[in-house]
Order: C-alpha cells, then sequence, then structure tokens
C-alpha cells in the first residue's frame, strides 16, 4: 500500500503529516518519537520503536535463554 504525503513548512523546517492509519499501524500516538533509518537496500524505514533498543534486547533476550538456570540459581 503506498500512501502519498506532502511536505509543508512547519516554522523554519518541512514537516510531514501522517493520516491516523499509518499512525495506528506504527502503535505511535502524539508526543512519541518515530524513528527513521536507512534499509540495506538503500531505502528509508519509519519505525515506532528504536531499532538500536531493539537489537539490544533481541541479545539479551538470547543470553537469557542460555543462562536461564544460573539466572534462576542467582535470583534464589
Amino acid at each position: 500500500m503506498a500512501i502519498e504525503l506532502k511536505l509543508r513548512k512547519v516554522g523554519n523546517s518541512l514537516g510531514v503529516v501522517l493520516p491516523k492509519e499509518a499512525l495506528a499501524h506504527l502503535k505511535v500516538d502524539e508526543g512519541q518519537s518515530l524513528y527513521l533509518t536507512e534499509a540495506p537496500d538503500g531505502a528509508y524505514r519509519v519505525t515506532g520503536g528504536d531499532p538500536e533498543f531493539n537489537r539490544q534486547m533481541a541479545v539479551c533476550e538470547d543470553v537469557i535463554k542460555q543462562y536461564r538456570n544460573t539466572l534462576r540459581e542467582l535470583a534464589k
């Protein structure tokens, strides 16, 4: 699905107004941050979550799975 967006002047900058459907899909609301990242193919992606945080959490989850028993013993 492609949605055409127009750039608009906002103060001394340019801005894009996202439709409600796009905001719902990104799971963001007013005041939250969006992240623009460059994809390997040269395209840009807009996400509602910080990609670096998501990467760090994935690494953390792998460590937790690997050391589940050790962490359980340490928690006692």
